[in-house]
């Protein structure tokens, strides 16, 4: 499937608001607003844990935010294109392999997130694929 260049961008805001959402869930749970045995599979066994790998996650998905906004030339690259492209295959698979986790993990509402991590990869192939005109 080809994608011009404005239905790219389109695409990529779209992406942008869902890590928005994504990011706002993570700090709910670090906020303790959302209880995080809900989250990583239901593996975190204590708040430490949980402040670590919901500070990690945040931070991940800010830099593919801020990839994603060099993708769209939202704003100026700060990474050769080639580097941006290489990064968002990086997302790509691991959000695969997200998806694949999320279907074997310990609670529903985890993996309902499997939809979402297939919804992130199947977004970033697009984008990808896109071809500017």
């Amino acid at each position: 499937m080809k994608v011009n260049q404005v239905n790219l961008k389109v695409l990529i805001k779209i992406f942008l608001s869902l890590l928005l959402a994504i990011v706002g869930f993570h700090f709910c749970i670090i906020a303790k607003i959302i209880p995080y045995n809900i989250a990583w599979g239901g593996r975190l066994q204590n708040d430490s844990e949980m402040y670590v790998f919901e500070s990690i996650s945040i931070l991940i998905n800010l830099f593919l935010g801020f990839v994603l906004l060099m993708k769209g030339e939202f704003i100026r690259y700060y990474i050769k294109q080639n580097m941006v492209d290489r990064i968002l295959w990086f997302f790509f698979v691991l959000f695969i392999l997200n998806t694949i986790g999320n279907i074997f993990a310990k609670t529903d509402f985890e993996k309902f997130f499997a939809i979402l991590t297939f919804l992130f990869s199947t977004l970033i192939w697009v984008i990808l694929r896109g071809k500017k005109t």
